[in-house]
């Protein structure tokens, strides 16, 4: 029901020109301190779908701190299977990606909370089977469109001049072959020409046409890591004057969300960023020893006994994964481009 509102009597001397309706007016009030008292539900959840992604968010409040989640449909069904592209290999390429953003990101020197967004920008434009293909879009230019995104977006932005020169030295042969520890090599084997500026700034503003269209422009992606350390003083375990065990823990948890950001489960893109909160500090505080309140302290922040257990495990195998496609990939053979993947999928063939 429509509270009644406060009218205006109009046609009138200027005296009562603006005059309230003051009946319509208390009872507008009383409706707003009835609707106030009424107990508000603990958790309610809606889901709001479009063509790419199943919104999960929440009421009173807390809508604010979810992020978009992929639907089971998405995760089985990618453009690059569809393309023709190997699991094994589409794997590796998103990995290579994401690899390749968050080394763009210390070399343009953006806080890692942008870094941490661009690479989950990056990671939902290639879900689903209306998502873009490692075979039409390649990891390179959707990681370069992905950083100028974030960083646009918040307060530190970044010009389309420093994005095309990082990537311009990060894809070179040297640099690109012992990242992340790259040699000193010439100058001359990463060099933008202006010509070469402009081609590659028009492709940069492409792919982030590309990426805003398949992401229905929603590009709002909340990041765990201050829910954690909220978490952490919420538990009692991080005072306001941190011991050296309790740094360790606090350095532990924000290590696992980091981590966690190249995981093959694609953990961003399937979980709430509460939950993966909760996850890092108890996987973190087993660690290092530290001892969390007794009970189910995870279902205060409203993660179930099974969720957690599946994110720890997940957790703790990121770190293995990860080497293993290190050795894989040791030579910085990793196909970025386009015409890399092509090459690679026929030699497979």
């Amino acid at each position: 029901m429509t509270p009644p509102v406060a009218k205006l009597t109009l046609g009138r001397s200027w005296r009562t020109a603006f005059a309230l309706d003051f009946a319509g007016l208390i009872n507008s009030l009383h409706f707003g301190f009835e609707h106030w008292r009424k107990p508000a539900p603990i958790l309610k959840r809606y889901t709001c779908s479009n063509r790419r992604t199943k919104m999960v968010s929440k009421v009173n409040g807390l809508s604010s701190l979810s992020n978009p989640l992929a639907t089971v449909e998405q995760l089985s069904n990618s453009s690059s299977s569809l393309d023709g592209v190997p699991p094994s290999l589409e794997s590796s390429v998103r990995y290579a990606g994401l690899q390749i953003t968050q080394a763009a990101g210390i070399l343009l020197r953006l806080p890692q909370e942008i870094v941490a967004q661009a690479m989950v920008i990056f990671t939902r434009f290639y879900i689903g089977s209306e998502g873009g293909s490692f075979r039409v879009n390649g990891a390179k230019d959707v990681s370069a469109a992905s950083v100028y995104i974030a960083a646009k977006l918040s307060a530190d932005p970044r010009t389309t001049r420093s994005i095309c020169n990082v990537y311009a030295y990060l894809t070179s042969g040297p640099t690109r072959q012992a990242f992340p520890d790259p040699p000193a090599h010439d100058p001359e084997s990463y060099f933008l020409s202006e010509g070469g500026y402009h081609s590659a700034r028009a492709l940069l503003l492409q792919t982030e046409t590309f990426i805003l269209r398949t992401l229905s422009f929603d590009t709002k992606v909340v990041i765990p890591h201050h829910l954690a350390l909220t978490y952490l003083q919420t538990l009692g375990v991080l005072p306001s004057v941190p011991s050296s065990t309790s740094r360790e823990l606090a350095s532990r948890t924000l290590g696992h969300l980091n981590l966690a950001l190249f995981s093959p489960q694609l953990l961003y893109v399937t979980h709430q960023p509460m939950t993966l909160a909760v996850a890092a500090i108890y996987l973190a505080a087993r660690e290092v020893g530290v001892k969390l309140p007794s009970g189910e302290w995870w279902e205060v922040f409203d993660v179930d006994r099974e969720e957690l257990g599946f994110l720890v495990v997940a957790l703790k195998s990121c770190e293995g994964w990860i080497k293993a496609e290190s050795e894989k990939w040791h030579d910085g053979s990793c196909p970025l481009t386009v015409d890399e993947i092509n090459l690679e999928i026929m030699g497979r063939s």
